[in-house]
Protein backbone atom coordinates (compact mmCIF):
# COMPACT_ATOMS: atom_id res chain seq x y z
CA UNK A 1 0.00 0.00 0.00
CA UNK A 2 1.48 3.63 -1.23
CA UNK A 3 1.96 6.25 1.52
CA UNK A 4 -0.67 8.84 1.76
CA UNK A 5 -0.37 12.06 -0.03
CA UNK A 6 -1.41 14.04 2.92
CA UNK A 7 1.46 15.75 4.91
CA UNK A 8 0.30 17.96 7.84
CA UNK A 9 1.88 21.27 8.14
CA UNK A 10 3.26 22.91 11.49
CA UNK A 11 1.14 23.33 14.23
CA UNK A 12 0.75 27.59 14.40
CA UNK A 13 3.10 28.74 17.48
CA UNK A 14 0.09 31.12 18.61
CA UNK A 15 -3.97 30.82 17.99
CA UNK A 16 -7.05 32.78 18.10
CA UNK A 17 -9.34 33.32 15.98
CA UNK A 18 -12.19 36.69 16.29
CA UNK A 19 -15.33 36.52 14.20
CA UNK A 20 -18.11 38.83 14.42
CA UNK A 21 -19.67 37.70 17.99
CA UNK A 22 -17.31 35.47 19.00
CA UNK A 23 -13.43 35.14 19.85
CA UNK A 24 -11.80 31.59 20.11
CA UNK A 25 -8.38 30.68 21.69
CA UNK A 26 -6.72 28.41 23.54
CA UNK A 27 -7.74 27.81 27.36
CA UNK A 28 -5.87 28.81 30.14
CA UNK A 29 -6.10 28.24 33.90
CA UNK A 30 -8.01 31.37 34.18
CA UNK A 31 -10.99 30.06 32.48
CA UNK A 32 -11.76 27.28 34.24
CA UNK A 33 -14.12 28.80 36.60
CA UNK A 34 -16.22 29.94 34.02
CA UNK A 35 -15.80 26.78 32.08
CA UNK A 36 -16.91 25.01 35.58
CA UNK A 37 -20.42 26.92 35.31
CA UNK A 38 -21.88 25.08 32.55
CA UNK A 39 -19.70 21.97 32.40
CA UNK A 40 -21.06 21.77 36.21
CA UNK A 41 -24.37 21.64 34.65
CA UNK A 42 -26.11 18.20 34.92
CA UNK A 43 -28.15 18.79 31.79
CA UNK A 44 -25.28 19.86 29.45
CA UNK A 45 -23.16 17.06 30.27
CA UNK A 46 -26.09 14.78 29.82
CA UNK A 47 -24.55 13.06 26.20
CA UNK A 48 -21.15 14.46 27.10
CA UNK A 49 -18.47 11.36 27.89
CA UNK A 50 -18.06 13.09 31.53
CA UNK A 51 -20.11 13.56 34.78
CA UNK A 52 -21.00 17.31 35.73
CA UNK A 53 -17.14 18.87 36.13
CA UNK A 54 -15.42 21.08 38.81
CA UNK A 55 -12.45 23.32 38.13
CA UNK A 56 -10.06 20.44 39.17
CA UNK A 57 -12.09 17.78 37.44
CA UNK A 58 -11.56 20.32 34.22
CA UNK A 59 -7.72 20.67 35.39
CA UNK A 60 -7.30 16.65 35.47
CA UNK A 61 -8.86 15.98 32.38
CA UNK A 62 -8.14 18.51 29.44
CA UNK A 63 -5.10 19.80 31.75
CA UNK A 64 -2.45 18.88 29.05
CA UNK A 65 -4.43 20.47 26.45
CA UNK A 66 -3.94 24.14 28.40
CA UNK A 67 -2.50 26.43 25.94
CA UNK A 68 -1.32 23.94 23.36
CA UNK A 69 -1.69 24.51 19.35
CA UNK A 70 -0.51 21.26 18.41
CA UNK A 71 -2.90 18.07 17.45
CA UNK A 72 0.16 15.79 17.23
CA UNK A 73 1.37 13.72 19.93
CA UNK A 74 -0.29 10.66 22.17
CA UNK A 75 -2.83 12.96 23.88
CA UNK A 76 -2.49 15.84 21.18
CA UNK A 77 -5.43 18.24 20.46
CA UNK A 78 -6.28 21.69 20.50
CA UNK A 79 -8.65 22.95 23.18
CA UNK A 80 -10.41 26.39 22.91
CA UNK A 81 -12.74 28.57 24.87
CA UNK A 82 -15.46 30.51 23.25
CA UNK A 83 -15.43 33.91 24.38
CA UNK A 84 -18.50 36.45 23.88
CA UNK A 85 -16.53 39.52 22.04
CA UNK A 86 -18.94 42.11 23.20
CA UNK A 87 -18.02 41.31 27.00
CA UNK A 88 -15.16 38.63 27.43
CA UNK A 89 -17.19 36.31 28.81
CA UNK A 90 -16.83 32.53 28.41
CA UNK A 91 -19.78 30.49 27.10
CA UNK A 92 -18.37 27.59 25.69
CA UNK A 93 -15.14 25.18 24.78
CA UNK A 94 -14.45 23.27 21.44
CA UNK A 95 -12.51 21.02 21.12
CA UNK A 96 -10.36 19.49 18.02
CA UNK A 97 -8.41 16.09 18.65
CA UNK A 98 -8.09 12.54 17.65
CA UNK A 99 -6.25 13.20 14.34
CA UNK A 100 -5.34 10.71 12.09
CA UNK A 101 -2.06 12.48 10.06
CA UNK A 102 -2.21 9.78 7.33
CA UNK A 103 -5.57 10.64 6.43
CA UNK A 104 -5.52 14.18 7.70
CA UNK A 105 -8.56 13.74 9.43
CA UNK A 106 -9.55 15.00 12.85
CA UNK A 107 -12.69 14.89 15.59
CA UNK A 108 -14.29 18.23 16.59
CA UNK A 109 -16.09 18.22 19.82
CA UNK A 110 -18.51 21.53 21.36
CA UNK A 111 -19.29 22.31 24.88
CA UNK A 112 -21.63 25.55 25.02
CA UNK A 113 -23.04 26.96 27.79
CA UNK A 114 -27.43 27.12 28.13
CA UNK A 115 -26.97 30.82 28.91
CA UNK A 116 -25.62 31.35 24.99
CA UNK A 117 -28.04 29.23 23.41
CA UNK A 118 -30.82 30.20 21.00
CA UNK A 119 -28.37 33.51 19.84
CA UNK A 120 -26.56 31.83 17.32
CA UNK A 121 -22.86 32.20 18.83
CA UNK A 122 -22.83 28.10 18.88
CA UNK A 123 -23.03 27.99 15.28
CA UNK A 124 -20.51 30.90 14.78
CA UNK A 125 -18.10 29.62 16.70
CA UNK A 126 -17.76 25.60 15.52
CA UNK A 127 -18.42 27.34 11.92
CA UNK A 128 -14.95 29.44 13.27
CA UNK A 129 -13.41 26.30 14.46
CA UNK A 130 -14.07 24.21 10.89
CA UNK A 131 -12.44 27.19 9.54
CA UNK A 132 -9.68 26.99 11.30
CA UNK A 133 -9.39 23.40 10.59
CA UNK A 134 -9.31 23.25 7.22
CA UNK A 135 -7.11 27.06 6.21
CA UNK A 136 -4.67 26.74 9.76
CA UNK A 137 -3.90 22.93 10.49
CA UNK A 138 -4.63 21.95 6.90
CA UNK A 139 -7.47 19.37 7.59
CA UNK A 140 -8.84 17.29 4.81
CA UNK A 141 -11.78 16.23 6.96
CA UNK A 142 -13.79 16.78 9.82
CA UNK A 143 -15.75 14.01 12.20
CA UNK A 144 -18.12 14.72 14.83
CA UNK A 145 -19.67 12.03 16.77
CA UNK A 146 -22.99 12.70 18.63
CA UNK A 147 -25.34 10.76 20.99
CA UNK A 148 -28.60 10.34 18.60
CA UNK A 149 -30.77 12.23 21.41
CA UNK A 150 -28.76 15.17 21.51
CA UNK A 151 -30.92 17.10 19.25
CA UNK A 152 -29.36 20.56 19.73
CA UNK A 153 -25.86 19.33 18.88
CA UNK A 154 -26.97 17.19 15.95
CA UNK A 155 -29.39 20.37 14.75
CA UNK A 156 -25.69 22.39 15.02
CA UNK A 157 -23.86 19.54 12.72
CA UNK A 158 -26.87 20.10 10.05
CA UNK A 159 -27.10 23.15 10.03
CA UNK A 160 -23.29 24.03 9.51
CA UNK A 161 -23.67 21.43 6.15
CA UNK A 162 -22.04 18.80 8.06
CA UNK A 163 -22.88 14.90 6.26
CA UNK A 164 -24.67 12.67 8.60
CA UNK A 165 -22.52 9.17 7.28
CA UNK A 166 -23.26 7.19 10.19
CA UNK A 167 -25.98 6.19 12.63
CA UNK A 168 -24.47 2.95 15.09
CA UNK A 169 -28.13 1.75 17.04
CA UNK A 170 -27.57 1.12 20.38
CA UNK A 171 -23.74 1.36 20.08
CA UNK A 172 -22.69 1.32 23.56
CA UNK A 173 -24.26 1.72 27.48
CA UNK A 174 -24.01 4.74 28.08
CA UNK A 175 -25.24 6.70 31.07
CA UNK A 176 -27.91 4.10 32.07
CA UNK A 177 -28.78 3.21 28.51
CA UNK A 178 -28.37 1.65 25.05
CA UNK A 179 -27.05 4.26 23.38
CA UNK A 180 -27.09 5.22 19.49
CA UNK A 181 -24.30 7.31 18.13
CA UNK A 182 -24.23 9.69 14.81
CA UNK A 183 -21.70 10.66 13.24
CA UNK A 184 -21.30 13.34 11.23
CA UNK A 185 -18.38 14.66 8.76
CA UNK A 186 -17.40 17.38 5.94
CA UNK A 187 -14.25 17.36 3.71
CA UNK A 188 -12.15 20.49 2.96
CA UNK A 189 -13.42 21.02 -0.71
CA UNK A 190 -17.29 20.44 0.53
CA UNK A 191 -17.06 23.09 2.95
CA UNK A 192 -15.20 25.46 0.45
CA UNK A 193 -17.73 25.36 -2.02
CA UNK A 194 -20.40 25.53 0.79
CA UNK A 195 -18.53 28.97 1.72
CA UNK A 196 -18.18 29.90 -1.74
CA UNK A 197 -22.06 29.60 -2.26
CA UNK A 198 -22.94 31.74 1.22
CA UNK A 199 -21.32 34.27 0.19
Amino acid sequence: MSASPFVLPPAPETLEVTRERVRLRPFEERDLDAMATYRGDADVCRYLPFQPQTPDDIRHRNGHLMGGTSLEGERGGVMLVIERVDDGAVIGDLVLFHLDAEAGSAEVGWVVSPAASGQGLATEAVRALIDTAFEVYGLRRLVAQIDADNLRSTALAERLGMRREAHFVEKEWFKGRWSDLLVYAVLDHEWAAARRSAS
